[in-house]
Order: C-alpha cells, then sequence, then structure tokens
C-alpha cells in the first residue's frame, strides 16, 4: 500500500516542478489527461483483479502487479514526450489499482471483526507512500521520488512472492452469475455512488494541488510541500481514525469527517493566498482521510465471500470518478483560469455529503435485502456464508 501510495502522488508531484512538466511536454489540459489515464489504468485493473483473486488467489495478483507497477516507475524515469509518459501513467495506474484491490480484499478477508479499524489501519501506509513522493521530490528531485517508487515496487514483489498468504476461497464454486448478482446489490452500489464523489475530490486534490498553490504566487517547491501537507494531513486523518472508530458511533464520525471535508474545500475555494489555499487543502485531507477506507469496509460487511469481486466493484465505480475529475479540472482550466477547477472538489465533496446520509441510514435500517437468500439458509451448510440480515450484515 505504501508503493501504491507513491503512484496515486507522483503525477501530481512532478506537476510542481516547471522542468517536469516541459520534459513531459504537459500544459494544464495535458496534466489532467496524464492523471485520467493513470486512473484509467487503476480502473482497468480494478475490473479484471477482484474476479481473478476470487479465482486464482491474491497472491498472484499481488506479484504481477508490483512488477507492473515498477515498470511504470521507470518508464516514467525515462519519459521524454507525451506520448511516453502517457503510457507510463496508464501502466503504472494498471499495477496500481491491482495492489489496491487485491490488498483490500486480503485484509478485509483476515479481519472479520474491526473491518474500519484495519482498512485504515492499511491506508496510513499508503499515506506514508504517499508523502515520500513529495517529500523526496523537494529534498532531492523529482527523478529521486521516480526511482525509489520502482524500488519499492520491486521488494514488494519479491515479498509477495514468498509470503504465505490465503488460498482462494472459491476456485472451485466461482460462479459467473453469482458474481454478477453481487455487483448489483442496492448496498454495493450506494457505497460505490458515495465513492465516486469522493475520488472525484481527492484526485483533484492530488493532481491539482501543487498547481493551484503555485498560481497563488508560491514556488515550485512551496507547492510541492502543500502537496505535501495534503498527503501528510491524509496519513494523520487515518492516524487519528484508528482509536476514533474503537470508542466513537461510526455515523456520527463519518458525518463529520464529510462535513469536514466540504469546509475545506470551500476554504480553498475561497482564498487567493498561499497560506489560506494550504489551510483548505489540510482541513480537506484530515477531514477526507478516513472516509475512503471506511466505507471501504462498509463494503467488505456486504458480501466477505466474494471480497474480491465486491471490492472490484466499489472501487471500479468510484474510480470512474477519478478518472473523469483531472480532465474536468484540466478543461475548467482551460476556459476559465486553472484557479477555478478548485471548485471540482467543492461538489465532490457536497454530494458525498448528501449520499453518505443515504448509506448510514441503509446501514443502520437492518432491512432484508436478499430473500432469496435469506431462504437459502434454512437448508445451507453450516460452513457456508450466507447474506441473509440486511445491506451491510452477515452471518
Amino acid at each position: 500500500m505504501a508503493t501504491f501510495g507513491v503512484a496515486v502522488s507522483l503525477l501530481g508531484t512532478l506537476f510542481g516542478f516547471p522542468a517536469m512538466r516541459a520534459r513531459l511536454q504537459v500544459d494544464v489540459l495535458r496534466m489532467g489527461e496524464l492523471s485520467s489515464l493513470f486512473v484509467i489504468g487503476i480502473w482497468c485493473a480494478t475490473v479484471l483483479a477482484g474476479p481473478l483473486a476470487d479465482y486464482l488467489g491474491n497472491k498472484v495478483v499481488l506479484a504481477i502487479s508490483s512488477l507492473i507497477v515498477a515498470g511504470g516507475f521507470l518508464g516514467l524515469a525515462g519519459a521524454a514526450s507525451f506520448a511516453w509518459a502517457g503510457v507510463a501513467a496508464f501502466l503504472l495506474g494498471f499495477g496500481a489499482g491491482g495492489l489496491n484491490t487485491a490488498i483490500s480484499a486480503v485484509v478485509s478477508g483476515l479481519s472479520p471483526d474491526g473491518r474500519a479499524v484495519k482498512m485504515n489501519l492499511v491506508g496510513i501506509f499508503c499515506s506514508a507512500g504517499a508523502v515520500s513522493a513529495p517529500l523526496l521530490a523537494a529534498g532531492i528531485s523529482p527523478q529521486a521520488a521516480i526511482l525509489f517508487g520502482a524500488g519499492l515496487a520491486t521488494v514488494a514483489a519479491v515479498m509477495f512472492l514468498t509470503l504465505s498468504l490465503p488460498e482462494p476461497q472459491n476456485a472451485q464454486s466461482f460462479s459467473l452469475p453469482e458474481v454478477l448478482r453481487i455487483v448489483t446489490y442496492p448496498a454495493v452500489l450506494l457505497i460505490a455512488g458515495t465513492l465516486f464523489f469522493e475520488s472525484l475530490s481527492e484526485q483533484a486534490l492530488t493532481s491539482f494541488t501543487s498547481t493551484w498553490v503555485e498560481t497563488a504566487g508560491a514556488t515550485a517547491r512551496t507547492a510541492t510541500g502543500a502537496l505535501l501537507g495534503y498527503q501528510a494531513g491524509m496519513a494523520l486523518g487515518r492516524m487519528g481514525a484508528v482509536p476514533l472508530l474503537r470508542r466513537v458511533p461510526q455515523p456520527l464520525l463519518v458525518m463529520a469527517w464529510t462535513v469536514g471535508g466540504l469546509a475545506g474545500t470551500i476554504v480553498l475555494l475561497s482564498q487567493h493566498t498561499v497560506a489560506g489555499m494550504i489551510l483548505g487543502v489540510v482541513i480537506s485531507s484530515l477531514s477526507m482521510a478516513a472516509i475512503y477506507p471506511t466505507l471501504v469496509s462498509f463494503a467488505g460487511d456486504c458480501y466477505p465471500r466474494f471480497a474480491g469481486t465486491v471490492m472490484a466493484t466499489v472501487f471500479a465505480i468510484a474510480m470512474l470518478g477519478g478518472i473523469i475529475s483531472p480532465t474536468v479540472v484540466g478543461e475548467i482550466g482551460k476556459n476559465l483560469g486553472v484557479r477555478q477547477g478548485t471548485i471540482v472538489p467543492v461538489v465532490g465533496s457536497l454530494a458525498v455529503s448528501c449520499l453518505m446520509v443515504a448509506v448510514l441510514r441503509s446501514r443502520g435500517a437492518g432491512r432484508p435485502r436478499a430473500p432469496e437468500m435469506a431462504a437459502e439458509a434454512v437448508t445451507a451448510d453450516t460452513n457456508r456464508e450466507v447474506f441473509i440480515e440486511g445491506p451491510f450484515r452477515t452471518k
């Protein structure tokens, strides 16, 4: 997940350096296109990785994904044109998407109790990797950040090949019709829709924070430092979420986080000074940090038997928001001015706040949602997981 974090923050880090923008031959519109190619890669891998993990096992998916990520990093290190950078960005995203889906499935499967806490713990490592990219780029060079990511991905590949991971539970009982039925469950779709808008906001902030702060008069290093502040806020927010989730009711916490995220993006939109914009970025990151992993844990509660497929469905829909976000910001920046692109995370955060109410109401209702499976429980083998209690509860 640290490797995934480096990959996610890398393009936004590189965009903060004029020399890197010149080498990659990108303007604000092409910056958005490059970020979209990265997220498209994540999306394509996500669609494939979940069912493959359920059928072949997570170990295979994790090892191959790590090697693809390493190749993507090295491709960016040597890219001297927009076309080559686009290929490298897609490969980087494709490998990162496989890592994200398979790791989430592993952690969810090993954590039947306290999934929200465990997913946020994993998210801390993701944030640590995301912090390292702008830190190395500002402290040493952008090339150092790229090579660090390549090395980390290579180590991850070796590690996955040597580790003993749980075997796939459904290799013999894998059923495509059953998988397709899972992706139509209302609870899964509601969570995925909420995370669509969360991805919209987070990807805009990841890709353009340094660029927005630079338009307020910041130097390249200060602008990169602002992105570092965003990633550090995500790490601190997830660290703080772990003890809070053990003591405070989850609905109260989740709603507080969504309101805080909306407030932070409004501050970013309304401020025109470097300090004011950085304040908005930090508030946003601290508030948004735990939303994604906590909602993913809710998805893991929905149908743990096919955790890989459930995760893939949620991530695939959520990533569509991340795919369109950079391009939308780029188009707004090209036609109305770079600064006006900050409206995108505001809109995304507002939608998350509204949909989160529906998610929490559905989670608390416990209404039967799959009666045909409830009836099946009467004669089912006691070792078989059956989805019977409602959109977020399983027995």
